[in-house]
């Protein structure tokens, strides 16, 4: 039996995020890169969330996500994005933002949300997470 991915797409895992994280072909957008990244994190993929985070910001290990318990219950992107580029001045198709809320539980506690809008940018063919701002709901 295939399995849906875990991003919200609709499509099996192998035919979405599955070629990023296990066949190591390039996501083809923010956005692609974005919602394999919320895999990544689902499935604890430590290797390529790092592989996927620009040089700039990137940390030497992300040990929380293996330590803390949490259950990743489901990822919106949000539509447009459109207005995001232009408030940041963002007309290098280098470059973009993608927003996004993430719904998660950490351990046996109640389930909470991220709503954040992550920069993205875009070198050599390849797209890479910059950083993020959380926003309050």
């Amino acid at each position: 039996m295939k399995t849906k991915c875990l991003c919200g797409s609709g499509l099996i895992f192998e035919k979405c995020c599955g070629q990023y994280l296990d066949n190591n072909e390039i996501a083809p957008s923010a956005e692609a890169l974005m919602r394999s990244r919320y895999v990544a994190y689902a499935l604890q993929r430590e290797d390529y969330l790092l592989a996927t985070w620009h040089i700039s910001t990137r940390p030497l290990s992300l040990q929380e996500v293996n330590e803390i318990a949490t259950e990743w219950l489901g990822l919106e992107v949000k539509k447009p994005v459109a207005h995001l580029a232009k408030a940041e001045n963002l007309n290098n198709p280098n470059k973009a933002n993608v927003e996004f809320i993430a719904r998660f539980k950490i351990g046996s506690g109640r389930a909470e949300r991220l709503h954040e809008i992550s920069k993205f940018v875009q070198e050599d063919g390849r797209w890479f997470y910059v950083d993020g701002k959380i926003l309050g709901d």
